[in-house]
C-alpha cells in the first residue's frame, strides 16, 4: 500500500487523529509500539490561520514518529486551503482533512461531519487543498450523515476524483456519534468498488488483535486505523502486529511492565507542558486503560489515582497498587 511516495509493508495500523489525544508524546509512543502512521489532533483552519498560538502547537513534530499526518478540519475552501500551506511549512508527510468529527461545536458549525450535509461544499475543500500544497492530501469521513443518508459509497469516487490520495472511513453515521457498532460492510463496498483506486483505510471498534485481522480478511482494506482502543493501552499496536504476523496472541508481560509505560507517558507529558497539566493532561489515559480494569475493589485507588496533583503522590499510588492488589 502506498500513498504518496511513502511505501506501507503488509496490514498497516495507524493512529487515529483525536482531539486532546494524538498529541506529541503520545504519538511517539504508538510509534515505538508500532503504529505505521500517526495523525495530529484535528487543527482548525481558522485559529491556524488566525495564529492562535495553542493551535500553533499542533503542528509540532518529531522526525521520529514519521510518517506523520497533520488534519485539518473547516468549513470553507479558502480557510483551509491558507491553512494547509501553513501546515505544510512544519513538513508533514501527509495533510489530512476532517470530514468525519461529530462534535456539535465543529458538526454543527458546518466543518468535521457537518459537510456531509453539505457535498459540492466538500469537495470543493478537497480541490482547493490539492492545489494549494505539493503535500499528499487525504481524507477522513463517515458513512453518511444519518442512517437514512449513508452516502459514502457515491461520496468515495467523488472525493478520489477530486484528488485526495487516500481515503479514511469510520463505519458510523455523524448521527451515531461513537454509539453503537461500526458497520464496516460498506467500508468493504467501497474497497471493492473497482473505480476506487486509492487506498481506503478502515477505522471503528477495532480494539483486539482478533477483531484487526478479521476486518482485513473480511473487507479486504489497505490499513486500519485505530482510535479509542489506545487510550492507556498504547501497546495495542505491538499485540496486533504480533497476531497478524504468527497467528496467536502475544504473550501478557509482567503487570509492572505495561505500568512502566504508562508512568513513562506521565513523565513525558509533564517535561513537555509541566508538572500539574502533564498530571492532568494524562488522566484519560489513567481512567481509560483497561489495565485496571476487573481489579477486584479498586475504585477508592482509581479516585486517589486520578485526583493526584503531583508526580510524587501519583507515582506513590501506582507503585503501590501491584503489592496492594497481589499482580
Amino acid at each position: 500500500m502506498k500513498i504518496g511516495n511513502i511505501e506501507f509493508g503488509e496490514y498497516p495500523l495507524f493512529l487515529a487523529p483525536m482531539e486532546d489525544v494524538t498529541d506529541p508524546t503520545f504519538r511517539m509512543m504508538c510509534k515505538r509500539f508500532g503504529a505505521d502512521m500517526v495523525y495530529s489532533e484535528f487543527i482548525s483552519a481558522d485559529a491556524l490561520i488566525r495564529s492562535i498560538e495553542s493551535t500553533e502547537r499542533k503542528l509540532d513534530i518529531n522526525d521520529e514518529e514519521r510518517p506523520v499526518v497533520i488534519q485539518l478540519y473547516g468549513r470553507d475552501p479558502e480557510p483551509i486551503a491558507e491553512a494547509a500551506k501553513i501546515a505544510e511549512e512544519a513538513k508533514p508527510d501527509i495533510i489530512d482533512l476532517n470530514f468525519g468529527c461529530p462534535v456539535k461545536k465543529v458538526a454543527g458549525k458546518g466543518g468535521g461531519a457537518g459537510l456531509l450535509k453539505d457535498i459540492p461544499k466538500m469537495l470543493e475543500i478537497i480541490k482547493a487543498v490539492v492545489k494549494a500544497v505539493n503535500t499528499p492530501v487525504t481524507v477522513k469521513t463517515r458513512l453518511g450523515w444519518d442512517n437514512d443518508n449513508k452516502i459514502i459509497t457515491t461520496l468515495a469516487e467523488q472525493i478520489q476524483d477530486c484528488g485526495a490520495q487516500a481515503l479514511a472511513i469510520h463505519g458510523r453515521t455523524r448521527a451515531q456519534m461513537y454509539t453503537g457498532n461500526a458497520d464496516w460492510t460498506l467500508i468493504g463496498e467501497v474497497k471493492n468498488n473497482p473505480r476506487i483506486k486509492i487506498p481506503i483505510i478502515g477505522n471503528g471498534d477495532v480494539t483486539s488483535p482478533q477483531i484487526a485481522k478479521e476486518n482485513f480478511d473480511k473487507y479486504g482494506v489497505d490499513a486500519i486505523m485505530i482510535g479509542r482502543a489506545t487510550f492507556g493501552k498504547p501497546w495495542l499496536f505491538e499485540e496486533i502486529k504480533y497476531y497478524l504476523k504468527n497467528g496467536e496472541e502475544m504473550e501478557k508481560k509482567p503487570f509492572e511492565y505495561y505500568l512502566n509505560i504508562l508512568k513513562e507517558y506521565i513523565d513525558k507529558n509533564i517535561e513537555w507542558l509541566d508538572e500539574m497539566r502533564g498530571i492532568t493532561h494524562s488522566r484519560r489515559h489513567l481512567a481509560s486503560s483497561p489495565l485496571f480494569k476487573g481489579i477486584d475493589n479498586f475504585k477508592q485507588t482509581r479516585i486517589a489515582m486520578l485526583r493526584a496533583n503531583t508526580r510524587e503522590e501519583l507515582f506513590s499510588i501506582l507503585d503501590e497498587i501491584p503489592k496492594k492488589f497481589n499482580l
